[in-house]
């Protein structure tokens, strides 16, 4: 069996974190902590109603203690989306989703710095990203200096929802090459993931 992921579960109301903290505890491939426990590497799951200013300053708080952070919330619309991963998430799940098998997979997949979030609420983020792209053209949006004209181009790939083959063979590049891309504009800009890189992009007028 591959390493068990450590996790710790926070939420607003004791019922709510000893729900998830028990359903997890059935699965063998995390390990839950006590909560308060802030173990290096464990990943953080962060109940709440809403990703409101509450949500956003649980989902910090999690993100400073060093974890990464999965976001199991009641109710999720578009501008929930974009704020939990400009806070630091890296998924989102809805609470009615979140059944212990789905939950593990988005906890192992933080634990390896990767994102989850379903595809409606892809489609949500990607809803605002076109938003956000018809303001920065009439004028609205903000421009910032420092990523090269590649960069900007594989995020804008990464928002329409394509996959680094598919961005490779638009760019003429081997897929290397465009996760190198990738790779060098999360680390300079001290970003988690493509959609916290995506999310970044849209906010700063990019794409």
């Amino acid at each position: 069996m591959s390493e068990r992921t450590t996790v710790v579960v926070t939420a607003f109301d004791p019922i709510s974190q000893a729900g998830i903290a028990s359903q997890l505890r059935f699965q063998q491939e995390v390990e839950v902590l006590p909560c308060g426990d802030r173990r290096p590497g464990a990943v953080a799951v962060v109940v709440v109603d809403r990703v409101d200013s509450e949500g956003v300053q649980a989902i910090r708080a999690a993100q400073r203690q060093g974890s990464r952070v999965v976001v199991v919330a009641t109710q999720v619309d578009s501008k929930d989306v974009l704020a939990a991963i400009e806070a630091g998430c890296a998924g989102l799940l809805r609470r009615m989703e979140a059944r212990p098998e789905r939950l593990v997979e988005a906890i192992r997949a933080a634990a390896a710095g990767e994102g989850t979030l379903a595809p409606d609420l892809l489609g949500r983020l990607l809803e605002q990203v076109g938003q956000l792209q018809r303001a920065a053209q009439s004028g609205n949006g903000l421009t910032v200096s420092g990523l090269t004209k590649r960069e900007i181009t594989v995020l804008k790939h990464i928002a329409e929802g394509l996959a680094t083959d598919e961005i490779a063979r638009r760019m003429a590049y081997s897929e290397r090459t465009v996760k190198n891309i990738l790779h060098d504009v999360t680390t300079r800009l001290q970003l988690r993931n493509r959609t916290h890189a995506v999310a970044f992009a849209v906010r700063e007028g990019l794409i």
